[in-house]
């Protein structure tokens, strides 16, 4: 039986007056917080360690501001290796990971990967974005809040500062336990890792919507010639559908195509290309049904961007 583990990070960075920014690793974790639920979602443990730093010994200003911490505090602390081997040894066994917002699994893999730790996965990781959910349950599902914002929302009393990683995490918890258990089901993908073949790429259908991730292609231009990344198959009766815009792009990173499906209707597809760590490229898709008259505004936009590109064309 799985675990929800919501976690969160506090991290340092360089780029101050007095320390370069490894590229490598522009954020370097200094604390962790965590709490443990069952699959009632009832809080059954907790987890808080600080992390010594190795990398950026000088507090950024910005950072100092926020966190609630010293570089004497963090002293005290001990290598990220021990902490955080003793945070998966805490987690048990396929813990499903909960976060507010997509940032702190990304920089929980590249500090790891920094350290040569063996990574989480061969491949995106599953996990819950609870400021996502928060959106789709009870906003427009598009707004992303802070989550003091949350708390004060929900009408939850604040008794722990915010912005130190055993508080956050217990907050993100809080308003996790007041999800409807309908939105559990709208999992997200943290794509540190890529898919490398086939095999490992993700199809997912949610109740409005799908969801592609594709492996990950050399250059842009493989990319946008696979047969599945440019395919319009009809998500519920699988069929192939016939486009009524054909993919068009208004600025070379989103791309836009609207088929036809004779039982479902107009299908929304949008592409994102996103670089991958290593630095090839794979796309996100999505897909919609939608009205005709959003299908129009849809073809307005295609024909601006048409016009956009004729004007850019030397005579």
């Amino acid at each position: 039986m799985s675990n929800y583990i919501v976690f969160d990070l506090e991290w340092n960075q360089g780029g101050s007056i007095r320390e370069q920014e490894l590229k490598e690793l522009p954020f370097e974790i200094v604390e962790i917080g965590a709490v443990r639920m069952n699959e009632n979602r009832e809080i059954t443990g907790s987890f808080s360690r600080l992390i010594k730093p190795q990398v950026y010994k000088k507090m950024h200003s910005i950072t100092g501001k926020l966190i609630h911490l010293t570089m004497n505090d963090l002293e005290k602390g001990a290598p990220f290796l021990d902490v955080i081997s003793d945070f998966f040894k805490w987690a048990g066994e396929k813990p499903v990971f909960c976060t507010w917002g997509n940032l702190d699994l990304t920089e929980l893999q590249r500090n790891m990967d920094y350290y040569h730790m063996d990574p989480l996965s061969v491949g995106p990781i599953e996990y819950i974005d609870v400021q996502k959910l928060f959106s789709l349950a009870f906003e427009d599902g598009k707004l992303r809040r802070n989550l003091e914002f949350g708390i004060d929302y929900m009408k939850l009393k604040k008794t722990h500062p915010f912005h130190r990683a055993l508080s956050d995490a217990q907050y993100t918890a809080e308003i996790f336990q007041k999800i409807p258990e309908s939105y559990l089901s709208y999992v997200s993908f943290d794509n540190y890792v890529t898919p490398k073949n086939k095999r490992q790429e993700i199809h997912i259908v949610f109740d409005e919507y799908a969801k592609f991730i594709s492996r990950e292609f050399d250059t842009r231009e493989k990319l946008m010639r696979d047969p599945e990344v440019i395919s319009t198959r009809c998500y519920l009766c699988h069929r192939n559908l016939k486009k009524k815009i054909r993919w068009f792009t208004p600025n070379g990173k989103h791309y836009y195509s609207v088929a036809w499906c004779e039982k479902h209707g107009y299908m929304k597809s949008k592409i994102r290309i996103k670089k991958a760590e290593d630095g090839g490229f794979f796309v996100v898709k999505t897909s919609k049904f939608i009205s005709r008259e959003l299908a129009e505004e849809i073809k307005l936009k295609q024909q601006k961007s048409k016009l956009k590109l004729k004007k850019r064309r030397p005579e």
